[in-house]
C-alpha cells in the first residue's frame, strides 16, 4: 500500500513538472510571437528603406475595361495603385482602392448588383492584371 502512494505522489510531483514547463515554453513562445514585427500598414521606422510612392520612377499603365479605369504604376517589385477611375456615366462606381505601396494593388468597382476586383503585379517593372473576379450579387 505505502508503495502506491509513492508512487502517486512521484506521478503527482512529475505531472505538476511537466504542466510548468509547458505553460512557462508557451508564455516565452507566445510573447516572441506577439513581437514579431510591423503588420498591415505600419510605417517602416527606417525611411531609407521604405518602398517608392508615386514618383518620376514609376512606370504607369491604366487598367481599363467596362467599369472605367485603374491607373497603377511601377518601381521595381513595388505597385502604386495611382488612381481608381470609375465610368460613371454607365453607373460604375468604386468599392475600395489600395494604394499601396505593396507587392500588388487591387481596386473594387460595383455597378447595381455586380463587382468587377482587380488585382495589379509588378512584373519585370510593369503592371501585370493578376486577377480580375466578377461577382453578382444576389437578390435581397
Amino acid at each position: 500500500m505505502r508503495r502506491r502512494v509513492l508512487y502517486a505522489a512521484g506521478w503527482l510531483l512529475a505531472v505538476v513538472v511537466a504542466v510548468s514547463i509547458g505553460v512557462a515554453t508557451v508564455t516565452a513562445v507566445g510573447a516572441s510571437v506577439r513581437g514579431r514585427g510591423p503588420v498591415g500598414q505600419e510605417v517602416p521606422k527606417d525611411a531609407s528603406t521604405a518602398p517608392p510612392t508615386a514618383g518620376p520612377n514609376l512606370v504607369e499603365e491604366t487598367i481599363s475595361g467596362e467599369f472605367g479605369g485603374f491607373r497603377v504604376g511601377c518601381d521595381g517589385v513595388y505597385a502604386v495603385g495611382v488612381e481608381a477611375l470609375p465610368d460613371e456615366a454607365a453607373g460604375w462606381r468604386v468599392v475600395s482602392f489600395e494604394p499601396g505601396p505593396d507587392d500588388d494593388v487591387d481596386a473594387v468597382f460595383a455597378r447595381g448588383g455586380r463587382s468587377i476586383e482587380l488585382e495589379v503585379f509588378c512584373n519585370q517593372g510593369r503592371p501585370t492584371l493578376a486577377e480580375m473576379e466578377e461577382h453578382e450579387l444576389a437578390d435581397e
